[in-house]
């Protein structure tokens, strides 16, 4: 499960970096059609992905997550900062 669980946030912060990647060329390009429709398809599949991931593991933070149990449970996830919540994308 833990395996799993790393995957799908391996996937989700490549998701964020082409974001952010195409964003700062939008920044430059506002009306370059082919990077806009690119953003608007990884946007949501990177959306789905969250959802996914939420839905399996947990919130992933706690002002943009949907609270979808009859409690608050992202304090029951590791904090950002704890060993268990960083995981090796190389392990050795």
């Amino acid at each position: 499960m833990r395996y799993e669980k790393d995957f799908e946030m391996e996937k989700i912060m490549q998701l964020d970096f082409a974001l952010v990647d195409l964003g700062l060329y939008l920044n430059t390009h506002p009306e370059d059609d082919y990077a806009l429709n690119l953003y608007n398809k990884i946007a949501k599949k990177a959306d789905m992905c969250r959802m996914n991931y939420e839905k399996n593991f947990g919130p992933l933070c706690s002002f943009r997550s949907y609270c979808n149990t009859n409690s608050w449970n992202w304090i029951n996830n590791p904090w950002p900062w704890s060993e268990k919540s960083n995981f090796n994308l190389n392990p050795a």
